[in-house]
């Protein structure tokens, strides 16, 4: 960031942010110390680093990461997916529906991307639309840019080192897991090349992508879009046509949920991880609670979200419930609930978890590495809490089936 210091007298004082680096190291006009710039030269290195981690960590989301989206009130406001085409079967349609034509690039840590997958799992699409699952700690875009800062999902490399996070503490972290893979397509580093690729203005590099491999574009990076067009359109192709997920007779009511459970619930614990004033954290706070409540209550009376069938508002919810407890009562400060100290929510997500094919999306390791590795801005140090190993719980039988209503 820094390429050049005036020549002038300075005061650096950096023990406060890096006593790991260079302690405490100051200029004073008036002490014995005085030295001018040029007789320096040996520390301007060491110290050009350090103050680019400086500048990390005083700008906090502006650098550390790309979801820098704050009010002036001190409160996260996500901006909107700018990728909104649709794969429909109409004549005159840029992106018909075709077996092996799309591809999702996706996130085990991402609660919207995981929307994609566990929706491309219960309709049976995994032979039509190929999935490159990247990983899950964020690293810098543009490692040899010392003036870009941004941070994001990258692919599998397994020529690369084990790394630490982005201001170089924590790990080492692994650059490839089994699961994860590169980019075959674009043979691209990172979600921001894909981006990049196609042509994108936009700026935000986010999962879930939609890719078309035939005209090597983006259709979509909105999620609520994305699994509508996974329950809809592939239906000649999935394993599973008959499972709708969105039928016509609810669409009111799953309109209605996501209203209210959407900027509470699912964007509600961002907005109490990101606020960065008391009050934005205090009025985020109060309205996830009154929202779990609130699901809690609904649930308690009957199987789904929406009555006695389960849909697409029902997978937007335990994508976020799931992580509650292992991140974000711990890592978003939501500590005034908790899935696993509410029997309804807890057998809720029981049932979800081992429908078909659901339990192969979930990846809570890689989920909590994201979660506390990717923003030193929150956890410096990347310290992976342990956690009560909630996804065991989920392995035992739920009681939704005192609800006779139809089920996936």
């Amino acid at each position: 960031m820094i390429s050049k210091l005036p020549r002038l007298y300075l005061v650096f004082t950096l023990r406060t942010f890096i006593p790991r680096r260079i302690g405490a190291f100051t200029i004073s006009r008036n002490s014995m110390t005085v030295q001018k710039l040029t007789a320096m030269e040996e520390a301007l290195p060491l110290a050009r680093t350090a103050l680019d981690g400086i500048v990390n960590e005083v700008m906090g989301l502006a650098f550390i990461y790309p979801l820098a989206e704050m009010g002036e009130d001190g409160s996260f406001k996500r901006r909107e997916a700018s990728w909104r085409n649709w794969v429909s079967s109409a004549d005159d349609a840029k992106f018909p529906p075709e077996k092996d034509r799309y591809h999702l690039y996706v996130a085990y840590a991402c609660p919207w991307a995981h929307r994609t997958m566990i929706t491309r799992a219960i309709k049976g699409l995994q032979d039509v639309i190929s999935v490159t699952i990247v990983m899950p700690v964020w690293q810098r875009t543009k490692p040899n840019d010392p003036s870009d800062h941004h941070t994001g999902w990258t692919f599998a490399d397994p020529d690369s080192k084990p790394f630490a996070n982005s201001i170089g503490l924590g790990g080492p972290f692994s650059p490839t897991y089994p699961e994860n893979a590169p980019d075959h397509f674009l043979h691209a580093k990172n979600i921001r090349e894909v981006y990049e690729k196609v042509g994108d203005k936009d700026g935000k590099y986010t999962v879930p992508v939609l890719f078309d491999k035939k005209l090597r574009t983006i259709v979509s990076n909105e999620s609520s879009e994305i699994i509508q067009m996974l329950n809809s359109e592939f239906n000649d192709f999935a394993s599973f046509p008959e499972v709708d997920l969105a039928p016509d007779h609810l669409q009111e009511s799953m309109d209605e949920v996501d209203s209210w459970i959407y900027p509470s619930i699912n964007n509600g614990v961002y907005r109490c991880g990101f606020a960065k004033s008391q009050q934005a954290y205090d009025k985020a706070i109060e309205d996830l609670t009154s929202a779990f409540d609130r699901v809690e209550e609904i649930l308690s009376k009957q199987r789904f979200i929406t009555g006695d069938t389960f849909t697409l508002s029902d997978i937007r919810l335990f994508v976020t419930l799931l992580r509650f407890d292992e991140v974000y009562v711990v890592y978003f400060k939501t500590n005034t609930r908790a899935v696993a100290n509410s029997t309804v929510l807890l057998n809720y997500c029981r049932e979800i978890y081992q429908m078909n094919g659901v339990a192969s999306t979930v990846n809570m390791a890689q989920i909590k590495e994201h979660y506390y590795c990717s923003h030193p801005d929150l956890n410096k140090f990347s310290i992976i809490p342990k956690g009560t190993d909630f996804e065991n719980l989920l392995n035992e039988p739920h009681d939704r089936d005192r609800f006779f209503g139809p089920q996936v």
